[in-house]
């Protein structure tokens, strides 16, 4: 496996039940970004929380300074672990995550968090675009109904259309599970490699 970091989006107490923006699935979202956490940790691989705080009190969420606005307590970040905070819907905007990638040679990200139709979609793309291979754990991350002229869109739906769009041109798009199978795997071969050199 090539130098991958881990990004968790926007993992914040708004988007859970009894926040300001509640998102369908978010439990169970963040209940599978929590393992890919902890493999990362067990592993020692570079971590990357990106939380989103909008200027000023006039937001729908993510008011500066709330309790809404802070990371989920079963992500929270822990020391050694960069923690980015962003402005815009694009993670790269504005922001120091791609000097964090620079300085740590990544190669690959995997994605994780919300929301699947914005964060998630445009942090992909902005990463395939900077020449990144991206990674996404479609059952880590969450998203909400939507409507169009009319037209409501289930967040299930929602959340497919937006995986299936990303998996055409822009990412890996695969399951938690498949993940931490591939990541044990991959750090296995890479030490014993390295114990053979």
């Amino acid at each position: 496996m090539s130098r991958t970091a881990l990004l968790l989006i926007d993992f914040q107490n708004d988007y859970f039940p009894g926040g300001k923006w509640p998102l369908a699935g978010a439990e169970a979202s963040v209940k599978q970004g929590a393992k890919l956490l902890a493999a990362f940790r067990e592993k020692s691989l570079p971590i990357i929380h990106v939380r989103h705080e909008f200027p000023s009190n006039d937001a729908p969420f993510f008011l500066p300074d709330s309790e809404g606005a802070q990371h989920h307590f079963s992500v929270t970040p822990v020391v050694g672990e960069y923690v980015v905070l962003k402005q815009h819907i694009n993670s790269f905007h504005e922001t120091n995550l791609k000097e964090i990638l620079e300085n740590e040679n990544i190669e690959t990200v995997m994605i994780i968090g919300a929301m699947s139709h914005m964060c998630i979609d445009a942090v992909a793309r902005a990463a395939n675009d900077l020449g990144y291979h991206c990674v996404i754990a479609h059952d880590a991350c969450a998203t909400l109904d939507l409507e169009f002229n009319g037209v409501k869109v289930p967040a299930s739906q929602v959340h497919a259309s937006f995986m299936a769009a990303l998996r055409f041109a822009y990412a890996k798009v695969v399951s938690t599970d498949a993940l931490l199978e591939d990541l044990t795997s991959s750090v296995s071969l890479n030490k014993a490699a390295q114990n053979q050199g």
